[in-house]
């Protein structure tokens, strides 16, 4: 089950990791699941929780999984900017960069570097619109500080290349979600908002592959 892909509740999801089986006090056989959606969030799943999802939406259904990069691979950032749209394509795309308005000490605390980077081919405040009902969004509002139009771009690995570059900032957070599991957002980073903004210009200059993400000076630096 490992790898496998899913269509849910109108959400693709992959199973990245399968626990042991083990069987409750009071219950059948289960196993626990690390489950990784396509809305940028991650949820921990019991087997029987994920099959009853499946059962529930008529429209669920397995896929075959694409080949996901990894964080650790810098060999390639992929194709960002084509004059061909294919089906992952848009004419244009926005990045986008919100703060999360919680109440909660930590965000409190590290809201001036602590930003969710997306990108969409809408409107970026209809994105951010619903986000107090949101995992994306930590379940609260939350607001635009940034944003970047770009043009004849492949939305999906613009953003895998942005998350890629980030991996080592990234929040690691989990909330409670509708299935009875816990939820892990993957969009937010301790960043600070001017290094997000040299980080779009090295994309759009193309030089992007020379730097990486030095977490613990929040700049970034030349490769060796």
């Amino acid at each position: 089950m490992k790898g496998d892909w899913f269509i849910v509740d109108g959400h693709k999801a992959m199973v990245a990791e399968v626990g042991k089986w083990f069987t409750p006090e009071h219950g059948e056989r289960d196993r626990r699941l690390r489950v990784i959606f396509d809305n940028g969030t991650e949820a921990d799943l019991l087997l029987r929780s994920l099959r009853r999802a499946l059962n529930k939406d008529e429209n669920s259904r397995r896929i075959i999984p694409p080949q996901p990069a990894s964080d650790d691979d810098d060999s390639d950032f992929g194709p960002l900017f084509s004059g061909v749209a294919g089906n992952d394509d848009t004419a244009s795309g926005t990045i986008y960069v919100a703060r999360s308005l919680s109440d909660d000490s930590f965000i409190q605390e590290h809201r001036e570097v602590l930003h969710k980077i997306g990108v969409t081919g809408g409107d970026p405040y209809s994105r951010i619109a619903g986000a107090k009902k949101d995992p994306t969004f930590l379940l609260a509002e939350a607001k635009l500080v940034a944003s970047y139009k770009l043009a004849n771009i492949n939305r999906k690995a613009l953003e895998a290349t942005l998350h890629k570059f980030f991996a080592k900032a990234r929040l690691d957070v989990a909330l409670a979600d509708r299935f009875g599991g816990q939820v892990r957002p993957r969009e937010w980073f301790l960043v600070p908002l001017p290094v997000i903004a040299e980080v779009v210009d090295r994309i759009k200059d193309g030089t992007i592959g020379k730097y990486r993400y030095d977490a613990e000076r929040a700049t970034l630096q030349l490769r060796q």
